[in-house]
């Protein structure tokens, strides 16, 4: 089996990881991948980018299975365009990705199919936004309702904060269209979860719960970032979270999907807030989360290649997906200025020393050596019998790694 995986980030680092493991797998091509899949066993990067690239690679090279992982190419239909082409592809649609893609068209299908959620209005102009603003109780919720790379949602505590976000989304355009238009929505107050699923349209199987640590820096402070680290299972979903999960939020959104007639065959990420009220949904991703993905895949004892093809086959309800006990933990490394601006181009070393695993994102290979490329440049997954071992070890392995400017946060899974 040749497999074509889309993406270059960590996510995609731990998805071609877990999907090598599978016997029958005999080469992935990681498109274009990062220095960790270049090293991964039966990976090979290739330079390309464009939806129509990618579809004809996958037609000239005997390609059995392609597996998106970000969400931009779903959000622009590269499952609408492999699937005319006969190809097998694992995502959701163009208008089923609409449930990422618009904050509004997620909001709207939520209040729509009774998913239990935080009460929300819609603008498209900036003054109008303002005077609902200026009316509104703080904190406040403002979202741009595009794709911003896990950065267009900001917590305003005050209209001061409220007004400058408006600015910068509709007026200076930071996000380059994707805050033309902006949801703001109720503050809710609690704690974070991350629940990972995969969905044949039929069924969603929901993976281990896992919780993201957003901010830059120790004790949740700072700019929100793509995730500084995560663990799992979330220790704040209990059985009774899972429960009111399951009623008020996964079954509706399946009711949805199906009543909709929405094409999905592909991952949907639950993020939730877990209140003194209760459960409510904060938004949908259509794809593996990052860096949850690190944690949750390290856990998968069942081989991902097989789930997908059981999701792609219809046969999600009959699979019986298992987990390995205890829990993981990952550690993201960033570049120093991140999230704001950083240089690339340092040496990593210490990669190779690691005792559990780096999955690669922010790294390319230079001479064959490690180098830094991004932001978040990596992260050292770990799992443990309980949540302290496994914090431990993760910790223990990214002490080994060094390069210049190295920033990680010291309290991944010890904080709300």
């Amino acid at each position: 089996m040749k497999i074509l995986l889309i993406g270059a980030g960590g996510r995609e680092h731990a998805m071609a990881w877990k999907m090598a493991q599978n016997p029958e797998v005999e080469k992935i091509y990681c498109a274009p991948g990062n220095g960790g899949t270049a090293k991964e066993g039966k990976c090979e990067n290739i330079e390309l980018y464009k939806n129509c690239e990618l579809l004809k690679f996958a037609k000239e090279n005997n390609i059995s299975l392609t597996v998106v992982g970000p969400e931009a190419p779903l959000v622009e239909g590269i499952v609408d365009e492999f699937k005319k082409e006969g190809l097998r592809i694992f995502g959701p649609s163009k208008y089923a990705a609409g449930l990422e893609g618009s904050k509004a068209f997620s909001k709207d299908f939520m209040k729509k199919y009774n998913v239990k959620t935080a009460e929300y209005a819609v603008f498209t102009d900036a003054e109008g936004s303002l005077s609902y603003l200026k009316k509104c109780s703080y904190p406040i919720v403002i979202k741009a309702d595009g794709l911003a790379a896990g950065k267009g949602v900001v917590i305003c505590e005050d209209y001061a904060v409220a007004e400058e976000t408006i600015k910068a989304f509709m007026v200076d355009d930071v996000f380059k269209g994707s805050g033309k238009k902006v949801v703001i929505e109720e503050y809710l107050e609690g704690v974070e979860a991350s629940i990972l699923s995969i969905t044949d349209g039929k069924t969603i199987l929901p993976f281990v719960s896992a919780k993201d640590h957003k901010q830059i820096f120790d004790d949740n402070k700072g700019p929100n970032t793509g995730g500084m680290g995560a663990i799992a299972p979330n220790p704040y979903c209990t059985k009774e979270v899972l429960e009111s999960f399951d009623k008020d939020i996964l079954k509706p959104t399946l009711k949805g999907i199906q009543e909709e007639n929405m094409d999905f065959t592909g991952i949907i990420f639950f993020g939730l807030m877990i209140t003194k009220k209760g459960v409510y949904l904060l938004e949908y991703n259509v794809r593996l989360g990052d860096p949850e993905t690190q944690v949750v895949l390290y856990l998968m004892k069942s081989d991902l290649v097989d789930i997908i093809n059981a999701a792609l086959d219809k046969r999600l309800s009959d699979f019986d997906l298992q987990w390995y006990e205890g829990n993981a933990c990952c550690v993201v490394a960033a570049s120093k200025g991140y999230p704001a601006s950083y240089k690339t181009g340092y040496e990593i070393t210490g990669i190779n020393d690691v005792a559990d695993k780096v999955f690669c994102a922010g790294v390319k290979l230079k001479n064959d050596a490690y180098v830094t490329d991004g932001g978040r440049v990596l992260c050292t997954s770990a799992r443990g019998k309980s949540l302290d071992e496994a914090i431990d070890k993760a910790y223990s392995d990214i002490k080994k790694v060094e390069f210049e400017g190295m920033y990680y946060r010291h309290d991944i899974g010890k904080v709300k």
